[in-house]
Parts: structure tokens; sequence; C-alpha cells
């Protein structure tokens, strides 16, 4: 079954709106992916507050991955990394992290433009408690390949005779498309579930028109042919759904909703790892 969703609008920070993809209530699961903001492309003017404080995860791991800008990544495990357009932060919380993801002093005082993706992708069966765990990746690290139609990079897993170098905790699938010219395109990942999301720019698959900020899902693992207009960007990702449902609360994910309560509690509590050095951090919601 194919289903087309409309992202809405969500704001993160004192300043700052994205697009939020997933989840939805007509799609909370997306093979092992539960969550994905669409941030920019915004103008951020000089001293605009784009920062979003330390706040807990659990059971998930997240993936950061910038088009334009940049932001100063710091956990709980002692990780801290400046994150640029084209490279990849995997963090996996497992059975619990805290991390901030903030603007680089340099470039607090100055405009700037601001665009990326942020992903959360659920641990499998038995290892949602597993040690938090932190990877970094460079632009020049991520492979992608280029013709006179697209570039298209594979940011984790394997497509297109591509293979990243992330190391994911379950079967999936993340590229970028981005068209040179108007062309034709089509994608199958049997066993996977799909989603195709335009980040810019609009596709065409039979009399539908996918137009930005709305993602197409396909239950089957397979994207249709789609006519890509020049310019256009696309996020492809998915991956073999879960035989286990997932809950989500606030940033909290388990299969669990005791697991959840208890996370809860710890950092309202103020018992759950805190990023070191740092005072600040996201209060727990009170719904």
């Amino acid at each position: 079954m194919n289903l087309k969703i409309e992202a809405r609008l969500a704001h993160i920070a004192d300043d700052l709106t994205v697009f939020r993809v997933l989840p939805q209530r007509s799609k909370r699961l997306l093979g092992p992916f539960c969550f994905l903001d669409h941030m920019g492309p915004v103008s951020a003017q000089a001293n605009q507050d784009t920062d979003v404080p330390p706040h807990p995860h659990i059971g998930l791991s997240t993936l950061t991955y910038l088009f334009s800008g940049r932001t100063i990544h710091r956990d709980s495990i002692g990780s801290e990394a400046l994150i640029s357009p084209g490279d990849v932060n995997w963090m996996t919380a497992g059975k619990g992290v805290a991390h901030s993801e903030r603007a680089h002093p340099d470039d607090r005082a100055a405009t700037r433009v601001l665009e990326g993706l942020q992903f959360w992708i659920a641990l499998p069966d038995g290892q949602e408690e597993i040690d938090p765990d932190f990877q970094h990746y460079s632009s020049a690290d991520i492979p992608s390949t280029e013709s006179p139609q697209a570039k298209i990079t594979v940011v984790a897993g394997e497509a297109f005779g591509l293979i990243s170098p992330v190391r994911t905790s379950s079967p999936l699938v993340l590229s970028i498309i981005t068209a040179k010219q108007d062309f034709e395109w089509q994608f199958a990942a049997p066993g996977f579930e799909l989603g195709l999301y335009v980040a810019q720019g609009q596709a065409e698959y039979g009399d539908e028109l996918l137009t930005e900020h709305q993602m197409l899902v396909c239950e089957d693992g397979i994207i249709p042919p789609m006519k890509v207009v020049a310019g256009t960007r696309l996020v492809l990702f998915g991956g073999q759904p879960f035989n286990t449902p997932r809950f989500i609360w606030w940033n909290l994910v388990s299969s669990s909703r005791d697991r959840i309560e208890e996370a809860k509690q710890a950092w309202k509590s103020g018992t759950f790892p805190m990023v070191p050095g740092d005072s600040e951090f996201v209060p727990l919601p009170k719904a």
C-alpha cells in the first residue's frame, strides 16, 4: 500500500521551527525509522537562538545530516563533534543518553543559512538497552555517484552500487538524490518499507504529484516510476519493519511503556545521564 504524507510544522527551539515528517497519525514507524525532522532552509539572523539544549533519548539511534550550516554535538558519554554539511553523526542512545546541538560560537553573530535532517532509528528487539555509542563520519567518508541526470549520496546502508561506512543497528537505507536535470527514476528494496520525501522541488508518479514537504510511503518496498524535475532534492529511506511495536513519548522510544515511564522519572529527578559541564536542560513536558 502507498500512502502520501504531508509534513507538519513543529517547534524545537526558541527561534527554530522545522517540518516534521515522522511520526504521523497515519504512519508511526517506517521500517525502523520513527522520526524525521527537516530543518530549513532558514536564514538565521545574528544572535538568533537555534540551540537545542540537552535532552534525553532511550531505545534509538539518531542520525544528523546537514545540507548547509554547522552545529556542535555534545553528549553524556563525552562525545563532541562539529557537524558540517555532508557529515554524518550517528548516536546510539540505547539504555540512555542526553545530547545537545548548538551553534558554533564563531557563527552566532553572523547571518547564516541552516538546513538539515534529523532521523531517529528505533533499535531492534534485544538491542534497545545496549550501551550508548557515538560515530562521526566526515563528508569525504560518505560515498556518492554522479551522472548527467543526478547526484546520489548513500548516507547509510547500501544502494545504487554504493555502501556507506556508517554502522547501523538493523538493515536500512538512506540516500539523497539531487536532480541535475529532468529524469525518470525508480527503486526497489524487497522486504523494506520505503519513504520518499521531497525536501525541495517535485516529482510525478502516475497521475499523482509529490511536492515539497510531502512523502510517499511504499510499504511493499517499491518506489514507482518517478518523473523528477531538475533541481529537486529527494530523500529515500527505509528498512525492514519490526515485529514488535514501538511506543514514542517525547524523545523516548521503547517497546515497553514501563521503560518509558522509568526514563521520564529519571530525567525529572536528575538521575538520567547528563552532558558534562552543561547545567542547562530541556524540562520534561507535562503532556
